[in-house]
Parts: structure tokens; C-alpha cells; sequence
């Protein structure tokens, strides 16, 4: 095994020339594009400058996710070409370091170095705030593993983001609130490799979104593997919960639009239902996985709610904000899987009618109970099945967006179209959406009407006043 170094927070640092160009690729969810983007702000304050093309970086760091199968060996298929580029340049006589951070690196640490020897650091997702350190360490020329989850909160040694940083990455952002869940539902990695969950205080949450508003944004989008399981002390020594957060975060000047994702439905209390009744600023989109709409599959996901629970949460949401979109998730061919239990989901999906949804068949996570199962449904089946629910999702999701024709809605501006004179926004309900706008109004909230549907988006055209930033 090649020899390795696990870094102590306390070592001293060592200056490093402020020309160097990092590549994050980045893989999976919202909360790896917010890791990567805190990996990037790290770096920054070493002087590294962010670029989009791998070919010209001095670090390639990739983010890794291992929620689905086989992610390792996709990681290690990346790994042997990188390899080779790394050889490449080493002829020219010019440096290129290889990171592994994330999930993968998390779950595989040692093994990464062991089976990839021209990775240079490998670092977890608690611990990334010590990248820095690791790589100065990995230039003395033994690779560096840093996957031990942390004492010291990772949060408190992360630099603020340049603010022409949050600047140049748009009009919405992404905020971590919460990490790791307690569920363990017998198909998620996620306690394994995230850890147990953790909230963070809402000193620090506020005073980061205050600085992302300060600095340009509009919408931020609270992040956590449980978010609605966030919890904190309040000013006055009384509970907070994500409710509370989300009232808090609406008092901010400037700030126009509030989301949260992941939730689960054992978590969705009275009191964050009657803030989607009460924050306008909190919008009419709520992502809710249910997995299955078989009790029986249920339970043997340890999901430890039933169908009929999911419904009627459902109602209570919707008779608070009648206006919301529901999305949700999916796993078919979950072991055991009977066709009565996927009727079963059908049925819920019925029921609920969803503005959008992801689906996935079942596949195997190392580490997790549903590993061990023995009743495996066969590929042919799930594929089957994944085709009929993917069919009924994206009708529901098709006939939600023609339900929005003709309506007037407020639109986020967010970014440059592919058409001269185009804009891209987002609706309330997260759709994309195409208006005819000058890129001097990126920012702004505009009302428009929807006049039209695409495959992926929206069409509008500008109603007859604006609403400025």
C-alpha cells in the first residue's frame, strides 16, 4: 500500500504561488454543486482561480457521489484517464494534481490511493475545509487521506465567498442547513457516508445568506440530506426548527425567493406547513420523496411512514397553499417488489399528481441493508416497470405545464437564452422558462405570461408592468 498522511488542523500552513487554475467536476446532488462551490472558495483564498477547462488546470478535484451503483468504478474509470493526462504533463515537466473528494471518497479512502496511485489527496465531505493543508501536504510527495470526520465544524474554517465570486455564479444559490440523516432506509448510503445529521447554528446560516444577498442574489435554496429535520437553539434559548429558519431568512432586505430541499414526510410539521400558508417569499414548490406507494415495501425501505400517511400529509400541505407543485421520488424494483406493490405506487402517483418527479430502478448500495436482500427483481422487470411509471410521470408533468398557459406569474430572471434578446427564468415552480428580456434585467422579477410549452420549458412574453428588483 502506497504510504499515506492524515493531516492535523493544526499543521502550520505553507505559501503557495497565487497562478494556479482548479477544475471541480462535480457529481450528483445540489448539496455536492454547494460543496464544490466552498471547495472552490477555499481554494480561492490560496490563490487558486476556478476554470472550465480541465485541459489548462493545475488541480482537477473531482466531487464524488455514491448514491447510485457502481459509482466507485465510475470514479475509477475517471481516474485512469486523468492518469494518463497526468503522465502527459509530467513529460512537458509542468505539475497536475489529482483530488477525489465527496462520497466516494468518503466510502473508499485508502482503497482510492491504493487502486489509483496518481491521486494526490483524497478528502470527505466533513473535511474539505482542511483541502488546503492536504494538498500543500500531498506536494511533499505522499498522497493524503483525510476522510476522519472532523471535530472542529468544517463551516467555521471555510472562508467567506469573494462576493465577485457569488456574483459571477448567478442570481440563485444554494445553502447547506443541514448534513447526514438518522432514517436509514435500507436502500441510502447517506448516513454511511455523511454521517449522523448535524444543523448548522443559525448565526452562521444568516450570516451567510445575508452576504449571498448582499452580493447579488435572489433566491436561495436551503440544502440539507433531512433539511426539514434542521434544528437549532433560538436567540432566546427556546427550539427552532426549519420553520422558524425559513421566517427568520424572509426578514433579510433584498432577499425575493426562498426554497428548501430534501425533505422527508416524517419531519413535515404543522408549523413549516403554515409557512408555506404564510411566507409569500417561500415558494409554491415542495419536493416530498415517498420511494413507494406500497406500505409493505414501506416498511421493508424503513421509510416508517405509510401510503395513506403520504396522502393525507399531502392534503394538509396543499389546503395550506393550494397553489403548490409537489415533486417527489421514486425506486422500482425495490427486492420483493410484487406487481401488486408496484400497482400500488402507480396509484399513489395518481393520486398526488406531480408537477415533476425523479424515478430510478433499484440497484444496490454497498454498505446498506437492501445490499443483503435476497429477493432481487429481475432487471427485465424493473426496467418494465421504471418505462409504465416514468410514462405516468411525465404525462403529470406535461399536463401541469400546459395547465400554466395563460397564466400571469412572477419570473426570476436568471441568465442569458440561446436566442439574441432571450432570457432564461425560473417560475415559482422552478420551470425554466423563456421570455424576451435584455440581460441588463438579470435579477430582476418581472411579471410575464405563459404562452406556450416546450419539452423542458416554458414560453412567455412580458405582461403589461414590471416589477423592479
Amino acid at each position: 500500500m502506497n504510504e499515506h498522511v492524515t493531516l492535523s488542523p493544526a499543521e502550520e500552513p505553507v505559501t503557495i504561488p497565487n497562478t494556479r487554475k482548479v477544475f471541480i467536476k462535480t457529481y450528483g446532488c445540489q448539496m455536492n454543486v454547494y460543496d464544490s462551490t466552498r471547495m472552490g472558495d477555499a481554494l480561492a483564498s490560496e490563490g487558486y482561480v476556478a476554470t472550465e477547462e480541465m485541459g489548462e488546470a493545475d488541480l482537477i478535484l473531482l466531487n464524488t457521489c455514491h448514491i447510485r451503483e457502481k459509482a466507485a468504478e465510475k470514479v475509477y474509470s475517471a481516474l485512469g484517464r486523468l492518469r494518463d493526462m497526468k503522465k502527459a504533463r509530467a513529460a512537458e515537466g509542468r505539475e497536475l494534481m489529482i483530488g477525489v473528494a465527496g462520497c466516494v471518497a468518503q466510502a473508499e479512502g485508502e482503497e482510492i490511493i491504493r487502486r489509483a496511485p496518481s491521486v494526490d489527496v483524497v478528502i470527505g465531505p466533513q473535511t474539505y475545509h482542511r483541502l488546503p493543508d492536504a494538498l500543500r501536504k500531498a506536494r511533499g510527495g505522499k498522497p493524503v487521506v483525510d476522510t476522519e470526520y472532523a471535530v472542529e465544524d468544517k463551516f467555521d474554517h471555510l472562508p467567506a465567498t469573494d462576493r465577485k465570486l457569488i456574483r459571477a455564479r448567478g442570481v440563485t444559490a444554494f445553502l447547506t442547513v443541514q448534513e447526514g440523516c438518522d432514517k436509514f432506509c435500507t436502500f441510502c448510503v447517506v448516513p454511511y457516508t455523511r454521517g449522523s445529521e448535524v444543523s448548522r447554528p443559525i448565526s452562521q446560516i444568516v450570516d451567510e445568506a445575508i452576504r449571498l444577498v448582499e452580493s447579488g442574489v435572489r433566491e436561495i435554496t436551503l440544502l440539507g440530506q433531512n433539511v426539514n429535520a434542521w434544528s437549532a437553539e433560538g436567540p432566546t434559548g427556546n427550539d427552532w426548527g426549519l420553520s422558524d429558519l425559513l421566517y427568520r431568512l424572509a426578514e433579510i432586505p433584498g432577499l425575493a425567493r426562498l426554497r428548501y430541499t430534501t425533505s422527508h414526510p416524517r419531519d413535515m410539521d404543522d408549523r413549516l406547513i403554515e409557512a408555506h400558508r404564510d411566507l409569500r417569499i417561500l415558494m409554491p414548490y415542495l419536493h416530498l420523496p415517498v420511494q413507494s406507494g406500497s406500505d409493505r415495501i414501506l416498511k421493508a425501505m424503513n421509510r416508517r411512514h405509510t401510503g395513506a400517511e403520504y396522502l393525507a400529509l399531502i392534503d394538509r400541505i396543499r389546503n395550506a397553499r393550494p397553489d403548490i407543485a409537489m415533486s417527489g421520488d421514486f425506486i422500482v424494483g425495490f427486492p420483493g417488489e410484487t406487481d401488486q406493490d408496484f400497482e400500488d405506487t402507480l396509484k399513489i402517483v395518481e393520486d398526488v399528481n406531480y408537477a415533476s418527479a425523479f424515478s430510478f430502478k433499484y440497484s444496490t448500495r454497498p454498505g446498506t441493508p437492501g445490499a443483503d436482500l435476497t429477493d432481487q427483481v429481475a432487471e427485465e422487470v424493473k426496467a418494465e416497470r421504471l418505462e409504465r411509471l416514468q410514462a405516468l410521470l411525465l404525462k403529470q408533468q406535461a399536463d401541469f405545464a400546459t395547465s400554466c398557459v395563460g397564466k400571469t406569474i412572477d419570473l426570476l430572471l436568471e441568465k442569458p437564452g440561446r436566442m439574441p434578446g432571450q432570457v432564461i427564468g425560473r417560475s415559482p415552480w422552478l420551470q425554466s422558462v423563456n421570455v424576451d428580456a435584455k440581460t441588463s434585467q438579470i435579477g430582476e422579477i418581472i411579471r410575464v405570461r405563459i404562452i406556450g410549452t416546450g419539452p423542458n420549458s416554458l414560453f412567455a412574453e412580458p405582461a403589461e408592468s414590471l416589477m423592479g428588483a
